[in-house]
């Protein structure tokens, strides 16, 4: 006799191991899904971030040579405007030293006692240096002067002896 009487918990577990199968299914299905979206995601912020880097690299490239042609513009400017500004302050520095003659009748003045005095502290040293030649050039010089004494003795000697000499010689013939 073949009953088949269905075992309660057998039916449960075949069940639920339906369900848990379903259910893993279901989960692996979502995973691949969100697994591709996310890929797709990626590839678009990917495409999307290149887009914007060459983009801005390219409004870089043209900020840089506008950059770079509005310093070679203003730095030639710049240097002019500053040129002009020293001859300029030059030119009134002038114009208020120089503006009456009595004004440029002291500034002459000035200049030649700035000169005399000048003048003055250069003949200071040299004669400061001369006193300090002679001073050093003494002592050369005496010793100059007592070398020429003893070879001035030394010739007399030699002189009078050469005169001995030739009296003997004389005297023997």
């Amino acid at each position: 006799m073949a009953t088949t009487t269905s075992n309660p918990t057998a039916a449960k577990r075949s069940a639920t191991a339906k369900k848990a199968a379903a259910t893993r299914k279901t989960a692996a299905t979502k995973r691949s899904t969100t697994a591709k979206k996310a890929a797709a995601t990626r590839r678009e912020t990917t495409a999307a971030k290149q887009a914007a880097q060459a983009k801005q690299e390219t409004k870089t490239s043209v900020k840089r040579a506008g950059a770079m042609a509005e310093k070679a513009v203003l730095v030639p400017l710049g240097a002019a405007l500053v040129a002009r500004d020293g001859v300029m302050a030059t030119i009134d520095e002038l114009r208020v030293q120089y503006s009456t003659r009595n004004k440029t009748e002291q500034e002459l003045r000035r200049y030649e006692r700035r000169g005399t005095s000048a003048l003055k502290g250069i003949e200071r040293d040299v004669k400061s240096m001369i006193k300090d030649i002679d001073r050093r050039a003494a002592p050369v010089t005496k010793n100059v002067e007592f070398v020429s004494a003893r070879a001035e003795n030394a010739a007399a000697t030699g002189r009078n002896a050469a005169a001995k000499v030739a009296e003997r010689i004389t005297a023997l013939a």
